[in-house]
């Protein structure tokens, strides 16, 4: 699927994964309202062609599970023939449910780690392999506070973003200096998987112990991506940083 997009050659050529909704969509649209080319990616075949109808400024899409190496492998190569190259990924596809420890089946420590895990892995290398013929580009993936510390019912979860956190840092050590990456740690961000998975009394218990007293927003999680990803921070690679409302403070 593809939109006549783009400001011209100078244009940043950028991916985001996981951008039919929620963080990715909202960085998404903040990349292209910018001015940059941008494609995006997802699993959900409604949702993806929901999200390109109501936003024509992007580029293009494309229909993908990051856990499959065939068909991230198919995707990248859409991707060539929408951008003709590509110098930002975002790797912001991932999934929570909530469980117990000891309630958490192998089926399900394999989806999620599978998304969060392996689909960055997979893309970033992707990714770098294009960016490593240029010797430019940046990758930004989204983490997650909770890969900082201990958090109840998200094992999974938690060890996947943590695994990101280290998967970001290695790539930064042997990829400087043409390749600068990082990850985004967000606390609680008010997007629809954030509304499925907690009733209002919950959200509205969450809000009181953060120190801004609400959730974030998905466009300002999208501020962040797009600082990172501009020249203003040439001087930033190998870092997690967080975008809690002042939580982990």
């Amino acid at each position: 699927m593809e939109h006549p997009a783009g400001t011209g050659p100078a244009a940043q050529r950028v991916l985001i994964t996981g951008a039919a909704s929620g963080i990715g969509l909202a960085t998404a649209r903040r990349f292209a309202a910018d001015g940059a080319r941008v494609v995006i990616l997802d699993w959900n075949s409604e949702a993806l062609d929901e999200a390109l109808a109501r936003n024509p400024s992007l580029a293009g899409g494309v229909l993908c599970d990051v856990s499959q190496p065939d068909q991230v492998e198919r995707a990248f190569a859409e991707v060539d023939r929408i951008l003709g190259g590509l110098d930002v990924l975002i790797a912001n596809a991932g999934i929570s449910v909530r469980a117990p420890f000891l309630s958490l089946d192998f089926a399900q420590w394999s989806r999620v780690i599978g998304i969060n895990l392996t689909g960055a892995f997979l893309c970033a290398r992707e990714a770098v392999r294009r960016m490593e013929t240029q010797k430019s580009g940046v990758v930004l993936f989204t983490s997650s506070t909770n890969s900082l510390a201990g958090h109840q019912f998200y094992a999974d979860y938690n060890a996947s973003k943590a695994g990101v956190n280290l998967l970001m840092k290695t790539i930064a050590v042997e990829c400087a200096p043409w390749l600068r990456t990082n990850a985004v740690c967000p606390g609680y961000v008010l997007t629809p998987m954030q509304e499925a998975e907690y009733t209002p009394q919950m959200l509205a218990a969450v809000n009181e112990a953060i120190p801004m007293k609400r959730h974030a927003q998905p466009e300002e999680v999208a501020a962040l991506f797009a600082f990172l990803a501009s020249p203003a921070a040439a001087y930033i690679t190998g870092q997690c940083i967080s975008i809690d409302g002042g939580e982990t403070a």
